[in-house]
């Protein structure tokens, strides 16, 4: 039987990052068939106190791998966080979707009872369960950048729904 804490991580991340590939490659091709400055859109954003298009990806990539290597009890891997372009991000993705692919199911198993510390030692520490830093926190913190990293995309006028946001399940 494969561990629910498993089959609702890994997986799913690797279904929304692989779809976000996608539509960043789209966005890309887009910028240069509409002679748009690539910046203008890695650069854009919803409010003006929300991160770029950018950011909300590498957030998406860290949120992807920092809760699946707690999960999995392995060490969160770093990635300096210096992308620029669409070539950038899409390195950071296949980096972070071969991560996901390193981990199983195995080692997830026993985690929803599991301690998970984030930020310790300083004032935001917070302790949870497994279960609750999974359905709680991480999952819905994954699917804010997922999903607003699509919501700049289309309000910036690139032609995609609800199928591309999905990808394939």
């Amino acid at each position: 039987m494969t561990s629910a804490m498993y089959t609702h991580s890994a997986p799913v991340f690797k279904q929304m990052l692989t779809a976000l590939k996608t539509i960043l490659a789209q966005a890309s091709e887009h910028a240069t068939a509409k002679s748009i400055e690539p910046d203008a859109l890695l650069q854009a954003r919803l409010a003006p106190d929300m991160f770029p298009l950018l950011k909300q990806v590498q957030i998406a990539a860290d949120f992807a791998r920092g809760i699946s290597a707690r999960l999995a009890g392995v060490d969160v891997p770093k990635f300096e966080g210096n992308e620029k372009s669409f070539a950038d991000l899409d390195v950071l993705l296949a980096q972070t979707l071969a991560f996901l692919d390193s981990v199983n199911a195995a080692q997830f198993e026993g985690k929803e009872s599991f301690e998970i510390v984030l930020r310790p030692g300083t004032p935001k520490e917070k302790k949870l369960t497994g279960q609750t830093y999974l359905a709680n926190y991480g999952l819905p913190q994954f699917f804010f950048h997922v999903t607003t990293a699509y919501d700049i995309l289309r309000h910036n006028g690139l032609p995609i729904g609800k199928r591309d946001f999905m990808g394939a399940y």
